[in-house]
């Protein structure tokens, strides 16, 4: 792959979209864990002689000083870091619609969306012009881009990665994680970035896990009801049920488990998240870096019409939610409030992995859907239904491929499982890939 990696570029990125910057002249070491890999970065993580635009308008122009601690740390271990993927404005979306460079565009439809944040890096691997990418996820951003586009994404337990050198959206829920094709390669690359980083004061002082194989006899494998209701489309739901059932043949055991509060969790997020969001967003002022506004008349006006023009419309749809809810007789009605079912959110997952091992659910709802067809921002955020959860509980999530639809799109499945147990979700992802290579089923983008 790494030998042709710019021709593939030069032949599918224009109907993909899937980059904002190509580093063609990148080269890696013949030395390391993942020599000669190619591999992409989500333009939301700092890469030295590369932009970082975060898909804005406010940061046109930045180049950043330093690589992130992932970034080292993938160069160290030989990678080519072949240039910087599309994604939603600042992490903020669910099909790669709003960033301020256009959409990327679903490798198996390119009608379609490829899912969102992380969509540039989903559609980048998944059209073979690269073996595996950094995503960010703070809701469902490497896992839903993972799902809709076949692939294996992970997002690890909160503090795995370090964060040191990627752009906030919300500090107590991002997290940096790989995605390819395989589960292999994505564990592959998932050992080079973990692991503590002293510049990170959220980094987990817990070494990446030993690769392990867990047997699947007598694995107890969770099947949360309320994953398993009204408006999970019906072709999903059949693969997350063959999925299981295909488990219990090889020895598994299913368990009926419930997440009560998963229907408030989706609440919860989207005040915390935009109230971080609203904090963090809040240095994008026209002084420090990024973008000016031109002819501004005095102080005032000039942070107004710079994050007017700066900033896209969900961008600042959510900056006003999370300024809202942190003004003065709100912080306790909702801020406080929200993070109150947070820790009911985490206590109903620590009950039901104390009767499973790990649980197996839907990705979203449906499969991808096509650009531009979903107008309300609340049918988007409804989009990150089944992974908003267990991202408030800061647990370990992996999307593997679990099939397709009769139309040819794929189906993503999610394991979740115990903070620090991505060796074991890598295990039981592994065994089912084995059995159902759907990753061998690529795009036929030159025929599009």
């Amino acid at each position: 792959m790494s030998a042709g990696w710019l021709s593939r570029i030069d032949a599918v990125e224009p109907k993909v979209h899937a980059f904002l910057h190509v580093d063609r002249s990148a080269t890696g070491s013949g030395a390391g864990a993942l020599a000669g890999m190619t591999v992409a970065i989500k333009d939301l993580i700092h890469v030295e002689g590369m932009p970082t635009t975060a898909g804005s308008k406010i940061l046109e122009g930045f180049m950043p000083p330093f690589s992130a601690t992932v970034v080292e740390r993938l160069r160290a271990a030989g990678a080519v870091l072949v240039g910087k993927t599309n994604l939603d404005e600042f992490g903020m979306g669910s099909s790669c619609e709003n960033s301020a460079y256009g959409p990327t565009m679903n490798p198996y439809d390119l009608k379609r969306t490829p899912g969102g944040s992380s969509g540039g890096s989903a559609a980048a691997v998944a059209a073979g012009m690269c073996e595996a990418a950094l995503g960010t996820d703070t809701g469902g951003s490497i896992r839903l881009p993972a799902a809709f586009c076949n692939l294996v994404g992970l997002r690890p337990t909160y503090g795995r990665v370090s964060r040191w050198g990627s752009v906030a959206f919300a500090s107590s829920l991002d997290q940096i994680g790989p995605m390819a094709r395989t589960v292999d390669v994505c564990e592959r690359v998932f050992h080079v970035i973990a692991g503590p980083d002293d510049r990170d004061a959220t980094s987990a002082r817990v070494p990446p896990p030993a690769r392990t194989d867990v047997g699947l006899k007598g694995l107890r494998i969770g099947l949360p009801r309320e994953y398993f209701g009204e408006g999970l489309a019906p072709e999903v739901e059949r693969a997350v049920r063959a999925a299981a059932t295909w488990y219990e043949g090889q020895g598994a055991k299913l368990v009926e488990v419930s997440l009560p509060h998963t229907n408030a969790a989706l609440a919860t997020y989207y005040l915390l998240a935009p109230s971080e969001a609203s904090s963090n967003l809040a240095r994008y002022d026209g002084v420090r870096f990024g973008r000016r506004a031109d002819g501004v008349k005095g102080l005032r006006d000039m942070y107004e019409r710079t994050r007017s023009e700066g900033f896209g419309a969900e961008v600042k749809r959510r900056i006003m939610l999370g300024t809202f809810a942190l003004s003065a007789g709100y912080y306790d009605a909702y801020y406080v409030k929200a993070q109150k079912v947070r820790t009911l959110v985490r206590r109903d997952f620590d009950a039901a992995l104390s009767k499973a091992d790990v649980l197996l659910t839907p990705v979203s709802p449906t499969p991808a859907f096509e650009l531009g067809a979903v107008k309300s921002p609340m049918a988007l955020y409804l989009m990150d239904v089944f992974t908003i959860p267990s991202a408030l509980a800061g647990l370990p999530g992996l999307a593997l491929p679990g099939g397709f639809t009769d139309a040819g799109l794929p189906i993503g499945l999610q394991l979740t499982g115990r903070p620090f147990a991505e060796g074991e979700l890598f295990s039981v992802a592994r065994s089912y890939e084995r059995a159902h290579p759907w990753h061998e089923r690529t795009p036929a983008l030159e025929s599009s």
